[in-house]
């Protein structure tokens, strides 16, 4: 109380959230802008810099086809307009956002991978959670270190090799050249650098669960760091990713990763979605207040009741028995038992697919029936014949009590 106050310093900035808001509202984007950004107490230099950026977002804006010029004022007063064509609550709240929404046009839409391209492109945008890229950089040095050994490499060979190694960066290549293209219009992305990284993509090829994701890079000291990626990263993917874009694999892939937050830490969505769509009238709301029972949201569990089955295949490609028994073992599949029902299928294959087509939607069966699913996830074997796969059955209840799909396996054979 007695000591000298600490002096005011000015948050304010210019944001690409900020003029999609503005050019939303009714009347004169121009003129409400010019207010904004001169009748403040902000320094005059200050000032003038926020409106050379103001300016430099409006031309990204404008030449990204985001907002479009009128001829003639519309009937509200408004000069210019966001297109027509962007979802409900579509923001671009990365100072990077624009440039995703113009790299996506790169993309293949036909690709396999287009879905998990698209997560790469707006994770690029994002801040980088450094305790996780470094874990992961660190598991893929051991990985690394492990392969060099075996391939008989020398000590001071390795160690030069090692230098290369980092934490995965899909689409660093082509981001990375797209990027110097887009700033010899967009100057001001100069300032702004793009960060490649795999975290949802990664948690996602994986088949994990939060929990498996935290235990497979030693994360347990930054659970909350990871939850709050996870949270940015599906609200940009709702808000940045046009309708025009998305596919059903995509909308699933969102879905999944909104669920799988949810079922974390539901206040964090449940707040942003309160926000979004204030209710002031409305009953209080609970702080402690439960998730939503997982199967509510049918399309998001169905993601996970795949990514639980192909986390299985994933381990049986690998052969890695002991991983299937700590999964199964209550079922009564323990690493022999695994190990015996596959060995018949090596006998007759090499190896077990575990691409873009053998995470597809027309290798796993699905029966819903009352109070429970019966499932047969088919292996993509280099034959084609597609004979062998794991049967399973998920209880609706005990994954609503759990928060995410509980699994027992009932056979591995050949049909």
């Amino acid at each position: 109380m007695a000591a000298e106050p600490e002096p005011l310093t000015s948050s304010f900035a210019v944001s690409h959230a900020m003029l999609l808001n503005v050019i939303n509202r009714p009347g004169d984007a121009f003129a409400s802008m010019r207010r904004l950004l001169t009748d403040n107490h902000e320094s005059p230099p200050a000032q003038r810099r926020h409106i050379r950026r103001a300016i430099a977002i409006y031309r990204a804006l404008l030449a990204a086809g985001v907002v479009e010029r009128l001829a003639v004022p519309d009937e509200t007063g408004r000069t210019v307009r966001l297109t027509v064509d962007l979802q409900l609550g579509f923001a671009l709240n990365q100072p990077l956002s624009p440039f995703a929404l113009a790299a996506l046009e790169l993309l293949d839409r036909d690709a396999p991978d287009y879905a998990l391209d698209v997560v790469s492109v707006v994770e690029a945008t994002l801040d980088n959670p450094r305790q996780v890229l470094s874990a992961q950089q660190f598991r893929a040095r051991g990985e690394a270190v492990a392969q060099m050994k075996a391939d008989g490499i020398e000590y001071e060979q390795r160690l030069e090799l090692l230098d290369a190694v980092t934490y995965p960066k899909p689409l660093e290549d082509l981001l990375g050249t797209a990027l110097e293209t887009y700033r010899r219009g967009h100057p001001w992305v100069a300032d702004h650098e793009l960060a490649p990284k795999s975290v949802v993509r990664d948690m996602y090829e994986r088949a994990m669960t939060f929990a498996e994701y935290i235990g497979f890079y030693g994360l347990a000291r930054c659970e909350g760091l990871l939850l709050r990626y996870l949270s940015d990263a599906y609200r940009a993917l709702r808000q940045t990713v046009p309708e025009e874009a998305r596919t059903e694999e995509l909308t699933d892939l969102t879905e999944w990763l909104g669920e799988l937050v949810r079922q974390i830490d539901s206040s964090l969505l449940d707040e942003w979605e309160r926000l979004r769509s204030p209710t002031p009238d409305g009953p209080p709301v609970r702080v402690d207040a439960p998730p939503p029972a997982v199967t509510a949201n049918a399309r998001a569990f169905r993601v996970l009741v795949r990514n639980a089955l192909f986390r299985r295949v994933e381990l049986a490609a690998l052969r890695r028995y002991e991983d299937l028994g700590a999964l199964d073992a209550d079922a009564g599949w323990d690493a022999d038992r695994w190990a015996g029902a596959l060995r018949p299928y090596f006998d007759l294959h090499d190896e077990i697919g575990t691409g873009p087509d053998a995470r597809g939607p027309g290798l796993l069966i699905i029966n819903t029936e009352p109070g429970r699913w019966t499932l047969r996830q088919i292996f993509a074997d280099p034959a084609g014949d597609h004979d062998w796969g794991i049967s399973a059955e998920v209880d609706l209840a005990a994954s609503d009590d759990a928060g995410t799909a509980v699994l027992r396996v009932t056979a591995v054979d050949q049909l």
